[in-house]
């Protein structure tokens, strides 16, 4: 089979019948095989998926299909499948079966994607190298000695290694942006409450939202345009009217004033390569015509504390419904209620897992909740209303996704203090609930990629990814 990088080229050939929504699938799931040592599918829905194949193509044939029909795409761990096993990456959860599908798998169906697996991430999303998986790191498809990036690393290296068309991440304070960026692809995340997060096993649930992982715009408007919009079962999704993304793309991009965090780019962490690219970049975008200039934010330092002391207390209280008694993972040296929740939690969780959950009951507990939580929502909302600020003034905020490209497996698994700062430059837009995107725009002398970030106010998503499209194709 062919590599094929967007869902119109895979479209054009269904139609000039070159090959068959059943051959594509089959192709993809002999790609998965022979890249079984990357580590990025949990588990693939071989029969399922082909027997979907099979019906899409009558479809086809009957011009009955939908809008995404040859587009086979895998599933983040944490995305609730009906009848399908789901575990968020955690002994916890060994041999649950979701009793139902999240609204975003819904409306993938029912326009006609294929689902062919479930991917690997950091267990309960909680990292940013996919190497807090039980079931294994993920590895880097360009350098296996690498790691993915995380939390989403099975989704990132499932298109870089082109094991499906797309895939479907969530990111908390950068999951799908970082390995994105590591793995040179497309990952985007939506506007707070723009796409149902009903289906996705909670991590921080003021923080956590469902996007796609592509290798064009074209085809993350396309997912968003399906995915996007209110939903019954979720409270927090909005009920604004969804733009046609696809279609915006096509509409010419207005000249843009551009903002660049100056204490992104002057950070001491950043890689001096990825800050000369970034530069270069903002230079070929003035000559395009738009209006960058450089931005003090010295907020920008306190904002991976802040997400972590939020983050974590939401945590503590999402995971304490795995228990051992509800569902999921017993531990075997249970003899009564007690040794039940202790045994089973101590055994059944990762120890990244498990600083997490101290952590967030530590700061939620009694005489530390004000010096920590409520301070923390105090410069989470200081955050907000200074990003507003700028935007008030700028279309667009720029940095690096990232400080710098993949590390080495193992070489920060070590300090957690360390793998935190990973995410310096993304937790602004998840603080903010700001939709953001990583572009692959940026080749290092080490042979690996990295991405640019661009974030946009609130519900600005379809400008943003307008704005992408031209990013991607004309520089």
């Amino acid at each position: 089979m062919q590599d094929y990088y967007s869902l119109a080229s895979i479209q054009s050939d269904l139609k000039s019948g070159k090959i068959s929504c059943h051959s594509i699938t089959a192709s993809y799931l002999d790609r998965i095989k022979e890249n079984a040592h990357l580590n990025a599918f949990v588990e693939t829905f071989d029969q399922e998926a082909l027997s979907h194949a099979e019906e899409i193509d009558q479809k086809i044939k009957d011009n009955t299909a939908g809008k995404l029909a040859g587009m086979v795409i895998g599933i983040k761990d944490n995305i609730c499948y009906q009848n399908h096993k789901i575990s968020a990456a955690s002994k916890i959860l060994g041999g649950f079966e979701s009793l139902f599908s999240a609204t975003v798998v819904q409306r993938l169906l029912q326009e006609d994607a294929i689902i062919i697996g479930r991917l690997n991430c950091d267990e309960f999303a909680m990292g940013s190298a996919n190497e807090n998986s039980h079931h294994g790191p993920v590895l880097n498809p360009i350098n296996n000695d690498y790691v993915s990036g995380g939390s989403s690393g099975g989704s990132a290296v499932a298109i870089a290694a082109k094991l499906c068309l797309a895939t479907l991440g969530s990111d908390t304070g950068g999951s799908i942006r970082q390995p994105a960026s590591f793995c040179g692809v497309v990952g985007f995340k939506p506007t707070y409450g723009r796409v149902s997060r009903w289906g996705l096993i909670a991590y921080a649930s003021s923080f956590d939202q469902i996007g796609p992982f592509t290798h064009t715009v074209e085809d993350t408007a396309l997912i968003m345009e399906v995915m996007s919009g209110g939903d019954d079962y979720d409270s927090t999704v909005s009920t604004q009217d969804v733009p046609s993304f696809s279609q915006d793309l096509s509409q010419p991009v207005k000249k843009l004033k551009i903002a660049y965090l100056k204490d992104c780019l002057e950070n001491p962490s950043l890689d001096p390569e990825v800050k000369q690219q970034s530069l270069d970049i903002i230079e070929k975008l003035k000559a395009l015509g738009h209006q960058l200039e450089a931005v003090d934010f010295p907020l920008i330092n306190y904002m991976v504390p802040t997400y972590y002391v939020l983050t974590t207390a939401e945590a503590s209280s999402n995971l304490s419904r795995f228990d051992g008694i509800h569902f999921g993972y017993r531990s075997k040296e249970a003899n009564d209620i007690p040794t039940t929740y202790k045994k089973s939690r101590s055994q059944g969780f990762g120890e990244e897992v498990k600083r997490r959950i101290m952590l967030g009951t530590f700061v939620l507990s009694s005489g530390y909740y004000d010096a920590y939580y409520t301070k923390a929502q105090k410069v989470r909302k200081l955050i907000q209303e200074k990003t507003d600020q700028v935007f008030d003034k700028y279309d667009f905020i720029m940095s690096p996704t990232t400080p710098h490209t993949a590390f080495e497996i193992g070489k920060k698994s070590d300090d957690p203090t360390t793998a935190y700062l990973e995410d310096i430059f993304t937790v602004h837009a998840n603080l903010g609930g700001y939709p953001a995107i990583s572009l692959p725009k940026g080749q290092h002398s080490n042979g690996l990629p990295f991405g640019i970030q661009f974030m946009a106010p609130q519900f600005k998503d379809s400008k943003l990814l307008s704005f992408s499209n031209q990013v991607m194709n004309g520089l």
